[in-house]
């Protein structure tokens, strides 16, 4: 049986391309990701669903729910609270940074919690860009969050409102469907755009934090980040799929010596 060199090879590259472009929440949280709290992967639940990603069967997600952590901007009233950072990766300038979010809370009016994801510099930790920020109010837009450090992100939409009402969300733990007072509720998916304004090597952080006490739970879901186009990290080939690839290479080899043999 002959076999092409060029559609092996197309088909190896199709293969790692697929790897490559492979959501990072499918298979839990990505390898090397660092958890400061309470954090996890969850398929569509509740008020939250799928992201609209295309091949998403689950997003990633923090949540004040069960946490003995801090988190946040440290502006004084920050109680407990989550974080989910991303391994390292390196950006040239121009880079789209995109990903989309989901800020859910039980808590509205008088405490008002807040989620955020911010750009940092992975030399020191110190925050490159604060991205977006959500934030619990009963009315008007609540991303970007009122109070909050100045994001730099594109939001599409631009201005959201909450969803009200108690939401049904597992990563709220027991306050899953409570709501004290107005302003609790759910934003709906929203993109985050921002074009990297220098290279470097930077981590990208999600968060969320309880304001003025420890009750009722906030959490924030998200999913399909890519920097200039490809997912951070660099998705991890399953076993069969390395299988796959080192055997079509493999061919690839015997394929050219036997080329060489007949010339």
């Amino acid at each position: 049986m002959r076999i092409s060199t060029s559609i092996l090879a197309g088909a190896l590259v199709a293969i790692a391309g697929q790897t490559a472009y492979a959501q990072s929440f499918n298979s839990g949280l990505p390898a090397g990701w660092t958890v400061n709290g309470t954090a996890g992967t969850s398929g569509a639940n509740g008020v939250v669903t799928l992201a609209p990603i295309a091949g998403s069967t689950a997003y990633g997600w923090v949540s004040t729910s069960g946490s003995n952590a801090t988190a946040g901007y440290d502006l004084g009233s920050e109680t407990n609270g989550s974080s989910l950072r991303s391994v390292t990766f390196a950006a040239a300038a121009g880079d789209a940074l995109k990903f989309s979010f989901n800020y859910v809370t039980s808590d509205g009016s008088g405490f008002a919690d807040y989620g955020y994801a911010n750009l940092l510099n992975a030399s020191n930790g110190s925050i490159a860009a604060v991205l977006f920020n959500a934030r619990t109010q009963p009315s008007g837009t609540i991303a970007p969050g009122f109070g909050l450090p100045a994001p730099v992100a594109t939001l599409v939409p631009a201005t959201v409102p909450i969803i009200p009402g108690g939401p049904s969300w597992a990563p709220l733990g027991g306050d899953s469907g409570d709501c004290f007072n107005s302003g609790c509720g759910y934003t709906g998916w929203i993109q985050s755009t921002y074009d990297i304004a220098s290279a470097g090597n930077y981590i990208l952080e999600f968060g969320v934090t309880n304001w003025d006490d420890t009750q009722y739970a906030s959490g924030l879901a998200f999913d399909g980040i890519t920097v200039a186009g490809v997912e951070i990290p660099p998705a991890i080939p399953e076993p069969e799929t390395y299988a796959l690839m080192l055997g079509g290479l493999g061919l690839l080899g015997w394929v050219a010596r036997r080329r060489k043999q007949a010339a």
